[in-house]
């Protein structure tokens, strides 16, 4: 069953157009990886998923209904939830402080304290302690804790090693098998090509605000992705 549904998509900021016609489908309980360099446009389509920026031209439907023109709070309590690059967590509250302002939404779901401690061990460890006092890797840690805590079903990750040390990337990407277990379908943007073939079903490579390339990890080799990558 497709959950989530953009067609044609053009955004704009100002005379800048950073997404061309963009197409993107993923299924109910898919993992899907986005990847590109900087400025491939990976960060905007999420933001439009998320209702952050207004489109310019076409269409993005979640569970069959168009939420084009959807406030982004709206969104939240039908279920889309965004961990936005830079994690953006309330520095002057403890961890879990934090992961409770998730919960705003009162989506009823698998997803509690408890469970976000048991698949974030580093989250868990640090829930008494203040925004100000994590590290970039802890910071992430409670961002995504946070967006479970509103029980989505499509869970979108903006790019979620950037600026982080390997061992801590390592960490955060083990507990994606508890997150879908769940039934959370994922959208996750990434740089790291290595991360995203590891914990995809597909993967969609962007360029200049197009989608270049698209499969199966398996079916794709690497001279496909660094030529679509790089634009070679």
């Amino acid at each position: 069953m497709t959950l989530l549904q953009v067609s044609g998509l053009d955004v704009h900021y100002g005379d800048f157009q950073a997404l061309y016609s963009m197409d993107l489908t993923v299924a109910e309980g898919e993992t899907l990886a986005v990847i590109g360099a900087n400025g491939a446009g990976k960060s905007t389509l999420l933001k439009a998923i998320a209702g952050l920026v207004a489109p310019s031209a076409g269409e993005i439907s979640f569970d069959g209904t168009s939420v084009t023109t959807l406030a982004a709070h709206k969104r939240v309590p039908l279920g889309i939830a965004l961990t936005p690059e830079g994690r953006r967590i309330f520095k002057s509250l403890t961890v879990e402080e934090n992961l409770l302002v998730g919960a705003h939404a009162k989506r009823k779901g698998p997803w509690n304290l408890a469970r976000v401690y048991e698949a974030f061990p580093l989250v868990a460890d640090r829930k008494d302690r203040v925004g100000t006092n994590l590290s970039g890797g802890e910071q992430q840690a409670a961002a995504i804790g946070r967006a479970l805590m509103s029980n989505p079903r499509l869970l979108l990750l903006d790019e979620v090693s950037l600026g982080l040390a390997p061992v801590v990337i390592e960490q955060i990407y083990a507990a994606l098998p508890a997150i879908t277990s769940q039934g959370t379908t994922v959208l996750v943007v990434e740089q790291d090509v290595n991360q995203s073939m590891k914990v995809a079903d597909r993967v969609q490579c962007m360029l200049e605000g197009r989608t270049v390339l698209e499969g199966a990890p398996a079916d794709l080799t690497r001279d496909q992705i660094a030529s679509a990558y790089f634009g070679i």
